[in-house]
């Protein structure tokens, strides 16, 4: 999947099927919002690539651009908002897959709360913090279209501009960098004329576990039902695809 988070394939999904729109521009609302905030308070995306990343990944669910300056304006303060914070947490999911779960929310014990009754609701359940992050390496994950170009050509450019991993990813390349080299690379990817799909930091698991199939749509319950809370924005397992 794109970018290895469960969140992004569920709300892929749930676009593909015109379905609960309001609810992804809600939470890309809060991400292009905190960007600003994490940025110093600026809304300029060129001078901002946490924004500049948010809101790109926004367009790409169609999400409106009155949307998207309105969750910027809150962000510089232009506009009043929810006090947000970011939250993770760290749990299991069936078959003791080891799940981190990241959102932002306007109250963090209520969201607490409501994480580990989801996951008590459907097979899994919190772990302490520390318990299972050291599974995942932080990681850029650029995610380029393979479309009219050669895949060895577009490989070797990816490991000249300091990629550290490259797969495959049907049509499409997942370039893996360090998190000091995500926008370097990301960068020159652009000024080589190379379509970006995705770009994000991401929680690459070192080591992927296999589910039964029972276990997998009993996973599928349960990234569905995280990512139907308002707070959770992204789900991290190292469930083997």
């Amino acid at each position: 999947m794109s970018g290895h988070s469960h969140a992004k394939t569920v709300m892929a999904t749930k676009m593909a099927n015109d379905a609960k729109k309001g609810k992804i521009y809600s939470k890309y609302g809060r991400l292009i919002t905190i960007a600003v905030k994490d940025g110093g308070g600026s809304g300029d995306p060129e001078k901002n690539s946490k924004l500049k990343a948010m809101i790109e990944q926004a367009k790409g669910m169609n999400m409106p651009k009155e949307n998207i300056e309105r969750a910027i304006k809150k962000g510089t303060g232009e506009l009043a908002g929810e006090s947000l914070e970011e939250v993770s947490y760290e749990g299991f999911g069936p078959g003791g897959i080891a799940l981190i779960i990241d959102g932002i929310t306007d109250n963090s014990n209520r969201t607490l709360g409501e994480v580990k009754s989801i996951l008590n609701q459907n097979g899994g359940k919190m772990a302490g913090e520390g318990a299972v992050r050291w599974m995942f390496d932080r990681k850029g994950v650029i995610t380029i279209l393979g479309e009219g170009k050669s895949k060895d050509d577009l490989e070797m450019l990816a490991i000249e501009l300091g990629a550290d991993d490259i797969k495959e990813a049907g049509a499409n390349l997942d370039i893996y960098t360090k998190v000091e080299d995500f926008e370097p690379v990301k960068k020159a990817l652009g000024e080589k004329q190379i379509k970006i799909e995705s770009a994000s930091l991401d929680h690459i698991p070192k080591e992927e576990v296999e589910l039964s199939e029972k276990d997998k749509v009993a996973a599928e319950r349960l990234f569905e039902a995280l990512d139907d809370n308002d707070a959770v924005n992204e789900i991290y397992s190292n469930q083997k695809n």
